[in-house]
């Protein structure tokens, strides 16, 4: 797959796969947002979820963290519940732990970060939702 490439349902699936932890920037504590749903769904399917919100000191049972930097374990894919105009910080700080992956929910995209972070070696999704892709795998393959 090349830089301008966008991923496919395989590559999805992939990462999805391989992934054990995932860092959601963003996440709320409300549980009427959609990062909690999201990052709950997540859970439930096995993995480890880090909450990345300078606002929280816990959600859904895991410390949070103010930055990405500051995790102390090694994060597959960072996933994005911000506004586009923050994606650029993320994406270089995704770069600089080693992340695997930068996924964009829906309604997030920022062209130049998102290369960027190709450019670096991340598999880079836009403006999905991650928790839907993950479904439609597991409806698929008929296992988590």
């Amino acid at each position: 797959m090349s830089v301008a490439d966008p991923p496919q349902s395989s590559d999805f699936a992939a990462v999805l796969r391989s992934a054990r932890v995932i860092a959601v920037v963003g996440l709320s504590a409300n549980p009427d947002r959609d990062s909690h749903g999201v990052a709950r769904y997540l859970q439930r399917h096995g993995y480890r979820i880090i909450p990345v919100n300078p606002n929280e000191t816990e959600i859904l049972g895991e410390r949070c963290y103010a930055r990405l930097e500051d995790i102390p374990e090694r994060v597959d894919i960072v996933d994005v519940f911000r506004r586009p105009d923050a994606v650029p910080a993320i994406a270089a700080a995704a770069v600089r732990i080693g992340a695997a992956a930068l996924w964009l929910q829906e309604g997030v995209t920022h062209g130049a970060a998102e290369a960027a972070a190709r450019a670096a070696g991340l598999f880079v999704v836009s403006d999905r939702c991650i928790a839907k892709e993950h479904h439609a795998i597991v409806d698929k393959s008929g296992s988590s």
